[in-house]
C-alpha cells in the first residue's frame, strides 16, 4: 500500500508522479526517500511545513487537493494531477510572468499569449496570458487562486494570471481532466490551481532583467515581501508587491531573417485548367502583389482596359511599373492586355516580391507595464478557528502593433483627368498630380491597394484594474472522533476595463478625405481655386461640409499631410465594468470507518453573481437606424456597444472518498447548480484507484462537467472585426449581390445570445502509475484521457459563412450583405449558439528518475502529450467532421490548431552552492491545414473545405533553455541567489508558416530568438 503520511512540502516535488516537479532543488529538498512515498505523492498536493520542520517529517496538518473537497493526509485523485512548486518556477521560469512556464506543460496547449492576442483587438484580450487545458478553449479551464474563483480580466470570464501575486505563489496545481462537480461550471479541461503560501514569515526581495540577443526586449520585474506575526503569534500580517516592465517590440525588423523569406501558399496557375494538378503549392520568394506601402494601381477602366494596372508608387510619389515574377496567384498577370474579367493578382513569387513590407511591420510582443498588491490579515480567535481578509489590487496596460492600416480595393475618380489643368471635380487632384494628363487621358477610374507606409500602424492599449477582497474564516474541530476541517467566506472581485484600439480609420472621413479634387471657381466655401480640397467641402451642398476634413494622397510615401491622417484615424474605445460576488461554505470530514479504512465526506454551498456593465461613446458606436433596425459601422475595427446584464448561480455539492479494502478507494462527487439564464444542471464524477501490489497504481475516473455561458456570449451588445476570406465564387461573382475578386474583405460582428444553455462534457481518465522497488527513484506513468462536449457554445468563422453559402445554404447567404459604406466589402452577421460538439482524446505521458550524485542531486523528467484526436461537429449541412490534431498553421474556423506531440525535458544538477537546469520543448512535426490533401499529379478535386496541397506538411520546433543560479551568504546565512537564464539558447526559428503577414506560428514558437534574463533573490527570515 501507498503511504498514507503527510509528504513534506520540499520533499514531494521529487516524488509527484504525476506532476511536473523539482528537477531543480533547493539543498533543504534533498532528503532521500521512500519508494512508496515517490508512488504516494503521484496525486498528492504537499502539505504546508515551516522552514524549521524537515523535508519528509510527519505533520497533522491536513491538505486539501485540487480537483476534490476532501481534506485527508496523503489522498490519492483518481484523476491525474501535476504538481509546480516554488523551485521549479525559480529555476525554469523563461521570463518575469508564471504563465510562460505553466504554459510549458504539454498539457496546456493554444493558450492566449501577448505574443499571439495581436489581432485579438475587439473582444479585448490583447496582452493577457490565459490558460488553455487541452486546447479545449481558455473558457473551459478553471482557474482558482487558493482553491477559489477569481473575477475574469475579460467580458467572456478569462482570468489573467498576471493578477496572481507571483512572488506569493507556493505551488500551482494543474488537474487534467473535469473537475465541475468539485468546484462548479467552466471546469471542463481541467483545473490549475495557484496556491498562495498565506503561512509566509520574513522579508524576500527579487528583482531580475532581460533582453534578447537583438538587444530588443528589454524587460525588468521586482517584488518585494514581507510578513510577520504579532499579538502574541496569534496575528499574522503579509504584504506582497511588484512591478513589472517589457519593452515592445513593434516591428519584426531586418534583423529576424526568417520573416523575410517571402515563405507564402500561392494557387498553382495551372490548377484552373488541370483539375487534377494541386491547387496550391508553397513557396519562397513571394510577396503580396496587390498593394504596396506606397500605393498600388490594381485595376483601371475607361480607355484600353486595366492600362495603369501594376502601377506603384514610391518615394516622394515616384511612379514605377511593378514586376510581377513568374508565377502569380490568381492569374493571368495584371498587364495592359489582361482581359476585362481579370484582376489584379495578391501574390506573386520573384519580380518585386520584397516590395511589399507588411509583414516586417507587424509586432512581435506587446509593450506592458504592471503593478500589483496583495495584503493578507489572518487571525487565530481559538486554537481551532482563524479569520482572514485578503485584498489585491493589479493594474496592467499593454500597447501593441496589430500590423499596419492596409487598404485594398480603393475606388479612385478619375473622369476627365485628361483634359489638363482644368482637371473638374471628377478627377482625384492627387492623381493627376501623380501621373499627370497624359497617362490618364481616356482613364475613367483606378483601384487603389496601399499597406499605407505613411499611416501608423493600427493596434490595441488596454488597460485593466483587477481588485479582489476576500474575508471568511476557517478552521478544524473533532468530529466523530476525527478531525473535521471548514471554511466560509465572502469574495467581492471587479475588473475595470478600459479597452482601446488605436490608429483605426473612421470609414466615412477616409472616403471624404480621399476624394481630393481642384477646387473651382466659386465653390461655395470660397476656397483658392485650385488648391487641392475634400470634395464635400467645395461641391455646389453645403450640407455635407466638415471643415475638418484634410485631403489625403496615398499616391507615394512620404506624401500624405499629417492632419489628414489625424482626420482619418481615430483611438476608439469601450470601458466595461465586471464585477463577481461570492459567498460559499465548505466542510470535509470523517464520519465514520469500515473494515477497510476511515470514509470521508466533503460538502459545501456556493453563491455567484456575474454583472457587466459598460459605456461607449457615441462616436465610437455603429448608428443605428430606427426604421429599418439596421446598424452602420463607422470604423473599420472596433464598432463596440455597450454591454450590460447579469446572472447569478446557487450550487451545493456533496464528495466522499470511500476505501473498500485489497488496495481499492472509490471517489465520487455530486453537484446541483441553478443557474438563473439557464436553470439547473447536475453534474458528477465517479472514480477510483487500486494498487495491487506497491509498485502499481491504477486510477480510473469518470465525469459529468459543465460550462454555463459567459457574460461575453449571454449579453455582448456587438463587436467588429475586419479582415479577408478567400472567395469560393471566384472568377465568377460573390456571396449575396456584387463582384469580387479571389479575396473579400469583411466587416464581421457578433452579438449575444440570451438562449443559450450549458455546455456539457463527458470525460474519462484511465492511466497507471510505476515507481519500481527495485529501482529506487525512478517512477513513469501513463494515462489516457477523452473529452466530449455535447451543446458545445460557438460561432461558425466568416470563411465557414462564406464557403456555405457557396455550397447553396441560404440561410449562410442571408448573414451576408453587401457594405453601404465601403465599396467591394461585406457584412458578415455571427452569433453564439449551442451548435457543435467537440472530441478530444490524447495520452500523458511521464518518467522520472532522481539519485545522489557526487555532492548534489541530479534529477531527470519528460512530460510528454499526444494528441490524438480534436475533432468538431457542427450539424452544419456541407460541414464535414475532421480530426485537426497535427496541425500548426491553419485550423477548421471553430477549432484551434494542436500538435500531434508536445514534450518538455527538463534535468537539473543541485548543490548547497549551485543548481543547474537544462530544459528541452517543443512540439513535433505536423501539417499546414487541417483539412488540405497533399498530392502530386493526380489529386482529388479540390474543394473549399479540402484544398490540395503539393507539399502540406510543416516542421515543429525544439527549443533549449538554460539556468545557472548561484547561492550566496547574505543576512547571516545561505539567503541569497544570483540567477541567469538562456531561453532558447541555440537560437532556433520559430516554427514557419508560408504566410504574407507574421510567417510564424506564435502559439507553440519562440518568435523572439536567444533571450537572456538574470537576477537576484534575497531573503530575511
Amino acid at each position: 500500500m501507498i503511504s498514507q503520511s503527510t509528504v513534506g512540502f520540499r520533499k514531494a516535488p521529487f516524488l509527484a508522479i504525476s506532476g511536473l516537479a523539482a528537477l531543480a532543488m533547493a539543498s533543504a529538498a534533498s532528503a532521500q526517500t521512500t519508494p512508496s512515498d515517490d508512488a504516494a505523492a503521484t496525486e498528492v498536493a504537499t502539505a504546508q511545513t515551516t522552514d524549521a520542520q524537515p523535508a519528509g517529517a510527519r505533520t497533522d496538518e491536513n491538505i486539501v487537493v485540487t480537483g476534490t473537497r476532501i481534506a485527508r493526509d496523503g489522498f490519492q485523485a483518481p484523476t491525474p494531477l501535476q504538481v509546480l512548486n516554488e523551485d521549479d518556477i525559480e529555476n525554469s521560469s523563461p521570463t518575469n510572468n508564471i504563465a510562460d512556464f505553466v504554459n510549458q506543460l504539454p498539457a496546456l496547449a493554444a493558450s492566449i499569449r501577448p505574443s499571439n492576442s495581436r489581432l485579438e483587438l475587439s473582444n479585448g484580450q490583447a496582452g493577457i496570458n490565459a490558460l488553455n487545458l487541452r486546447s479545449l478553449g481558455t473558457v473551459r479551464t478553471l482557474v482558482l487562486v487558493n482553491g477559489r474563483r477569481s473575477v475574469g480580466s475579460t467580458a467572456n470570464g478569462i482570468v489573467d494570471v498576471n493578477t496572481i501575486p507571483q512572488s506569493l505563489v507556493n505551488r500551482v496545481e494543474v488537474v487534467t481532466g473535469g473537475a465541475s462537480a468539485a468546484y462548479g461550471s467552466d471546469a471542463v479541461a481541467g483545473v490549475t490551481n495557484f496556491i498562495l503560501n498565506t503561512e509566509y514569515e520574513g522579508l524576500k526581495l527579487e528583482a531580475d532583467s532581460g533582453i534578447t540577443q537583438r538587444g530588443d526586449g528589454f524587460n525588468y520585474s521586482a517584488s518585494l515581501t514581507g510578513g510577520i506575526k504579532f499579538a502574541d503569534g496569534r496575528a499574522r500580517l503579509i504584504v506582497a508587491g511588484e512591478i513589472a516592465h517589457t519593452d515592445g517590440i513593434f516591428e519584426v525588423g531586418q534583423d529576424r531573417g526568417w520573416n523575410h523569406t517571402g515563405f507564402v501558399r500561392i494557387q498553382n496557375p495551372a490548377w484552373p485548367a488541370n483539375p487534377s494538378a494541386p491547387r496550391y503549392l508553397i513557396r519562397t520568394e513571394v510577396g503580396q502583389a496587390n498593394s504596396t506601402p506606397g500605393g498600388l494601381i490594381t485595376a483601371s477602366t475607361g480607355g484600353l482596359t486595366n492600362r495603369l494596372c501594376g502601377t506603384y508608387f514610391g518615394q516622394g510619389g515616384s511612379v514605377n511599373r511593378y514586376q510581377y515574377g513568374a508565377l502569380t496567384f490568381p492569374s493571368p498577370t495584371c498587364a495592359p492586355t489582361t482581359p476585362a474579367n481579370a484582376s489584379s493578382p495578391s501574390l506573386n513569387q520573384g519580380g518585386d516580391w520584397r516590395i511589399n513590407d507588411t509583414g516586417r511591420r507587424i509586432g512581435l510582443i506587446p509593450e506592458e507595464d504592471r503593478h500589483g498588491v496583495f495584503a493578507r490579515l489572518s487571525f487565530d480567535v481559538t486554537d481551532g478557528i482563524r479569520l482572514f481578509a485578503e485584498g489585491s489590487y493589479n493594474r496592467q496596460e499593454t500597447l501593441f502593433n496589430a500590423g499596419p492600416n492596409l487598404m485594398t480595393g480603393l475606388s479612385i475618380a478619375a473622369s476627365n483627368c485628361g483634359s489638363g489643368a482644368t482637371a473638374p471635380t471628377t478627377c482625384n487632384a492627387f492623381l493627376y498630380q501623380t501621373l499627370g494628363p497624359a497617362q490618364l487621358a481616356g482613364i475613367t477610374g483606378v483601384t487603389l491597394a496601399t499597406s499605407g507606409a505613411d499611416l501608423p500602424f493600427r493596434g490595441s492599449n488596454n488597460e485593466r484594474e483587477v481588485q479582489r477582497y476576500l474575508i471568511g474564516a476557517e478552521g478544524d474541530f473533532e468530529a466523530f472522533g476525527k478531525s473535521a476541517r471548514w471554511d466560509v467566506y465572502g469574495q467581492y472581485g471587479r475588473a475595470d476595463l478600459h479597452e482601446q484600439l488605436i490608429n483605426i480609420q473612421q470609414t466615412t472621413r477616409r472616403g471624404n478625405a480621399l476624394n481630393a479634387v481642384f477646387a473651382p471657381a466659386g465653390n461655395p466655401a470660397g476656397l483658392p481655386v485650385g488648391s487641392i480640397q475634400c470634395a464635400i467641402n467645395v461641391d455646389a451642398t453645403t450640407a455635407n461640409d466638415d471643415p475638418a476634413c484634410r485631403p489625403l494622397n496615398l499616391f507615394g510615401l512620404g506624401v500624405a499631410d499629417p492632419a489628414a491622417i489625424d482626420y482619418i484615424l481615430g483611438d476608439p474605445y469601450r470601458d466595461q465594468l465586471l464585477e463577481q460576488t461570492v459567498v460559499g461554505a465548505n466542510l470535509s470530514l470523517t464520519p465514520f470507518a469500515t473494515w477497510a479504512g476511515d470514509v470521508s465526506v466533503a460538502v459545501g454551498a456556493e453563491y455567484r453573481k456575474e454583472e457587466i456593465d459598460g459605456f461607449v461613446p457615441e462616436e465610437f458606436q455603429p448608428i443605428f437606424n430606427p426604421t429599418t433596425g439596421a446598424s452602420t459601422s463607422v470604423w473599420s475595427v472596433g464598432n463596440y456597444r455597450p454591454s450590460k446584464g447579469s446572472y447569478d448561480v446557487k450550487e451545493a455539492y456533496l464528495e466522499t472518498v470511500v476505501p473498500l479494502g485489497f488496495g481499492l478507494e472509490f471517489n465520487g462527487a455530486i453537484r446541483g447548480t441553478d443557474y438563473s439564464t439557464s436553470g439547473f444542471v447536475t453534474t458528477w464524477k465517479a472514480g477510483a484507484t487500486w494498487q495491487p501490489v506497491d509498485d502499481i497504481l491504477i486510477r480510473v475516473n469518470r465525469s459529468r462537467d459543465i460550462r454555463a455561458p459567459n457574460l461575453n456570449e449571454l449579453y455582448q451588445a456587438g463587436t467588429a472585426n475586419t479582415s479577408t476570406v478567400t472567395n469560393p465564387f471566384f472568377p465568377g461573382a460573390g456571396p449575396g449581390t456584387g463582384t469580387y475578386g479571389a479575396n473579400i474583405a469583411y466587416l464581421g460582428t457578433i452579438t449575444g445570445n440570451l438562449n443559450l444553455r450549458p455546455e456539457k462534457a463527458d470525460s474519462w481518465n484511465i492511466g497507471g502509475v510505476l515507481a519500481p522497488r527495485f529501482l529506487p527513484g525512478f517512477s513513469a506513468s501513463v494515462d489516457y484521457w477523452r473529452v466530449k462536449v455535447k451543446d458545445a457554445i460557438d460561432s461558425l468563422s466568416a470563411d465557414d459563412i462564406v464557403n456555405r453559402c457557396f455550397e447553396g445554404l441560404a440561410d449562410f447567404c442571408a448573414a451576408i450583405t453587401p457594405d453601404p459604406n465601403v465599396p467591394n466589402r461585406v457584412l458578415i452577421a455571427r452569433q453564439p449558439v449551442n451548435f457543435s460538439s467537440i472530441l478530444m482524446r490524447g495520452l500523458d505521458f511521464e518518467a522520472a528518475y532522481r539519485a545522489r550524485l557526487g555532492n548534489g542531486t541530479f534529477g531527470i523528467r519528460g512530460l510528454a502529450t499526444r494528441y490524438i484526436e480534436n475533432t468538431v461537429t457542427t450539424g452544419v449541412p456541407g460541414f464535414q467532421p475532421l480530426n485537426s490534431v497535427g496541425t500548426l498553421g491553419v485550423g477548421t474556423g471553430t477549432q484551434s490548431i494542436t500538435p500531434k506531440w508536445i514534450y518538455r525535458v527538463s534535468a537539473t544538477y543541485d548543490t548547497d552552492d549551485y543548481s543547474l537546469t537544462g530544459v528541452a520543448r517543443g512540439v513535433g512535426d505536423g501539417r499546414y491545414d487541417a483539412t488540405g490533401i497533399e498530392c502530386g499529379n493526380s489529386c482529388p478535386i479540390s474543394t473549399n473545405q479540402f484544398p490540395t496541397y503539393e507539399d502540406n506538411s510543416i516542421g515543429g520546433a525544439t527549443y533549449f533553455d538554460l539556468n545557472a543560479t548561484f547561492k550566496f551568504d547574505a543576512f547571516g546565512g545561505r539567503n541569497g541567489e544570483f540567477f541567469i537564464n538562456v531561453t532558447n539558447l541555440l537560437d532556433s526559428d520559430p516554427i514557419l508558416l508560408p504566410e504574407t503577414g507574421l510567417a510564424a506560428n506564435s502559439t507553440y514558437s519562440d518568435l523572439l530568438g536567444r533571450s537572456f534574463r538574470f537576477g537576484v533573490r534575497m531573503k530575511l527570515k
